[in-house]
């Protein structure tokens, strides 16, 4: 059996990495679940991995625990999907973002596939680089809820001014009213010449 060997780097954190080794067989949840091992995160928030370009553009969506509008549109589950059936390049690229409701994204390149080792048990840990950043407090971020995303285009409408003009501005602007001793000037009468 094949066994690859992922480098898992922070976005963020370019000097803190894990080297993990998966077998081929492997599910994304068994990855998701070792690089939580390694960082010490809680393993079970919403999360995914996508196929990913040299540039880190993200393709197919592979989920844990996703929402119920991700579920509709079929979205790859992670536990149903072995590792070998998205390697397509010796040297392919995921985009990883761990917890949505306050994100960290990961980088996870594939850097050496091997045979398999008699007497090794896998997933393991092959390296491990400096610390994991800490887990930013709840209090510094907003929680995102489903209903954050369908809101982003929507714009407050304000009850008391529309267009720039107060309605407790009273415009009378050409009602035909003319104030007593008021002349009425003809458009284009006036002697000015511009």
């Amino acid at each position: 059996m094949a066994v690859y060997r992922f480098r898992v780097t922070f976005e963020d954190y370019e000097d803190v990495y894990r080297d993990i080794d998966m077998p081929s067989k492997g599910t994304f949840l068994e990855l998701h679940q070792e690089v939580h091992k390694t960082t010490g995160y809680h393993q079970d928030v919403p999360s995914s991995f996508y196929v990913s370009n040299d540039q880190w553009k993200k393709g197919t969506e592979i989920a844990h625990l996703p929402n119920p509008r991700k579920k509709d549109t079929g979205v790859l589950i992670m536990e149903d999907v072995r590792l070998s059936k998205f390697i397509d390049d010796p040297h392919q690229k995921f985009y990883y973002i761990y917890n949505f409701d306050r994100p960290y994204d990961f980088h996870v390149e594939l850097v050496k596939i091997m045979k398999e080792e008699d007497g090794k048990e896998y997933p393991s840990l092959f390296k491990s680089v400096g610390l994991a950043p800490k887990m930013a407090a709840a209090a510094n971020f907003p929680v995102a809820t489903d209903l954050d995303d369908d809101d982003d285009d929507l714009i407050e409408e304000s009850s008391t001014e529309e267009y720039g003009v107060d309605e407790e501005d009273d415009y009378d602007l050409m009602d035909g009213d003319e104030e007593e001793g008021e002349e009425k000037q003809e458009f284009g009468s006036g002697e000015d010449n511009y």
